[in-house]
């Protein structure tokens, strides 16, 4: 049995898979309870009816998030094979697919980019997923907009009922005017506690899926930040602060380094070092004597001020 290739990215199916079986014991569940459920939702249609949609909407991003990263991991597998031109074009890895060139070829890329690329990436994945906690928190207020509804519609049926109520009337008469005066505070009970209910329990269902594309993503950067890192040359001189062909030197040597390039490839990449180097020491030399250039004159000048303080000076004992 052939080894599994430890730089290979992994597909996210174990989390699809755990995602969908979540799905499918929940919805088991509700059609056990599918008589109370239907109860309870009709308490308040209207706000239950938008909970349900925005919980709907949300586990559709959550899929859609895992599916994703099926053509991310199929393209970077193929990287450097003969199925490369078979294989789409990624979108989230597009600043990748652009340095590396549209045949996917293994080439060198120095460490600060591979950082920065995979900065890029971090942060498309968590856009992506900032929907989805968006809509978490969205099912959480409008759960508790339900509770505060149905209170709202408690308190004034039962005002309305103590309104309602007789003196001296017979008891009666006030027993069933009471009772059917509670009528409307317990249905506004009914869409505070059902609300309260849909909105929660979507939000638990959201956060697994959430959960669980998290987890597929952050699976995903961490090896796809392996698998880039073989492509990453080290450029320790390299610095913003170095000539454009001093830093161009330095990757030719780390790329010759990082191939195995031949002795007469060392041997120029070495010249163009040497050539870096001395016109860094050209242009350091130069900046050298701009300073010393500078310092002088404002020396100068001081001198000039000094001799100018004096004279004023006496011409004022002077007078």
């Amino acid at each position: 049995m052939a080894a599994r290739d430890p730089y290979r990215l992994s597909s996210p199916n174990i989390f699809l898979l755990r995602m969908l079986v979540f799905l499918i014991l929940i919805g088991f569940l509700a059609l056990i309870l599918y008589r109370q459920i239907l109860v309870a939702f009709q308490a308040n249609p209207g706000l239950n009816g938008l909970i349900l949609g925005v919980l709907t909407i949300g586990i559709l991003l959550a899929l859609r998030q895992v599916f994703r990263l099926f053509r991310e991991v199929k393209w970077v597998n193929a990287l450097g094979t003969s199925n490369m031109d078979q294989v789409p074009a990624p979108i989230l890895l597009a600043p990748i697919a652009s340095i590396l060139g549209e045949d996917g070829a293994q080439r060198s890329i120095s460490t600060m980019t591979l950082r920065a690329m995979l900065d890029s990436i971090g942060t498309r994945l968590d856009e992506s997923r900032e929907i989805a906690r968006y809509l978490v928190g969205l099912l959480v207020f409008l759960g508790l907009l339900g509770t505060f509804w149905g209170l709202l519609e408690t308190v004034g049926s039962i005002g309305k009922v103590i309104r309602s109520m007789q003196t001296g009337a017979d008891a009666a008469v006030m027993f069933d005017d009471l009772k059917n005066g509670l009528a409307a505070p317990i249905a506004g009970m009914a869409i505070s506690f059902t609300s309260s209910l849909f909105g929660l329990a979507g939000s638990l269902v959201l956060g697994f899926l959430d959960l669980q594309a998290g987890q597929a993503q952050n699976r995903f950067y961490t090896e796809l930040e392996d698998r880039l890192s073989l492509n990453a040359i080290d450029a320790p001189f390299a610095s913003a602060s170095l000539p454009p062909d001093l830093q161009a030197a330095l990757e030719r040597i780390g790329l010759a380094q990082h191939e195995g390039g031949t002795s007469q490839a060392a041997a120029t990449a070495m010249a163009n070092l040497a050539e870096g180097i001395q016109g860094l020491v050209q242009h350091m030399r130069t900046e050298q004597q701009l300073i010393r250039d500078w310092v002088e004159s404002q020396a100068a000048q001081q001198r000039e001020i000094k001799k100018l303080l004096e004279h004023l000076s006496s011409r004022t004992g002077q007078y």
